[in-house]
């Protein structure tokens, strides 16, 4: 992404700012270099230090719950960004005035807490998810699991990486051999028949099933291979926005359930190593 800089007679001039390996915003030169000092994204240390209970909860439905840490990571992340890039729009979980955001521009698309349930209950699988999109598509990502300290990282075009490594999906071909994720939504007794549907038809023909509670920690795990296959329905952009181009950076395929391309505005998602795409794409229709 561009921002509009200064230069040393005063004129704007446009640099890029993208995000780097480690995970930080970075501003460079024309050659890509970075200039001046990585501003590092704060969100990750303040749910550590308010990782322990109790919490200042908030309920947003029967079972949807916002923590207290939840709003302040969103606002340290919001403030960063409109430093580095304050001429991109940013949509972000808790600030309900942003989820209208016109659908074909460029804006920043963040979780400061994807997986509120699991951090408000001590359960230390939940992330901090930042995706940019331009036109509909994702073109720098990150993920963090702040208790786990790591950091997935995808600039489209260039791969995937965790805390600095570069990272693959798997080679698995087979179902049987094959671990999958999946979640289930806040509306529970609406979706419960098409979820008990998807879970008889998967569960016999694959290894074994996860549901951590956090799409973007899902999606990053696909990526790096401890996964073979994730999907859901239901979601939000910012659940999927930065994981999204983690999987596809890695090699894998991120499509809806039908096998149609993916958008952050469909309410379902199948991602996997692409090798067990077309078969996890006809249990989830049968």
């Amino acid at each position: 992404v561009e921002s509009v800089r200064k230069d040393e007679k005063g004129k704007d001039i446009r640099v890029p700012v993208v995000l780097n390996r480690n995970g930080a915003i970075v501003v460079c030169d024309d050659r890509g270099r970075e200039i001046g000092e990585p501003m590092d994204i704060p969100a990750g240390a303040i749910l550590r230090d308010r990782y322990e209970p109790p919490h200042d909860i908030t309920m947003k439905g029967a079972i949807d719950l916002v923590t207290e840490a939840d709003l302040a990571a969103e606002a340290a992340i919001v403030a960063l960004l409109a430093a580095a890039t304050p001429e991109v729009a940013v949509m972000t979980e808790e600030t309900a005035a942003t989820h209208t955001l016109e659908r074909s521009g460029r804006f920043w698309v963040v979780d400061p807490l994807d997986g509120t349930t699991n951090f408000a209950h001590g359960f230390p699988f939940f992330a901090v998810s930042i995706g940019l999109l331009d036109h509909g598509r994702p073109q720098a990502a990150a993920v963090y699991l702040p208790i786990l300290d790591e950091l997935f990282c995808a600039v489209r075009g260039a791969g995937a990486w965790l805390n600095g490594r570069p990272i693959r999906v798997t080679d698995t071909a087979e179902l049987i051999a094959s671990l999958i994720a999946t979640g289930f939504p806040y509306e529970v007794e609406r979706t419960m028949p098409a979820v008990l549907r998807q879970l008889a038809a998967m569960l016999p023909r694959v290894r074994d099933i996860r549901r951590a509670g956090a799409a973007a920690v899902d999606l990053a795990y696909v990526a790096c291979g401890r996964l073979d296959g994730f999907y859901e329905m239901c979601l939000q952009p910012w659940d999927t926005a930065a994981g999204w181009l983690l999987v596809e950076e890695a090699g894998g395929r991120v499509s809806d359930f039908s096998g149609a391309p993916y958008s952050v505005f469909h309410a379902e998602i199948l991602a996997s190593n692409g090798k067990i795409h077309d078969g996890l794409q006809t249990l989830l229709h049968e």
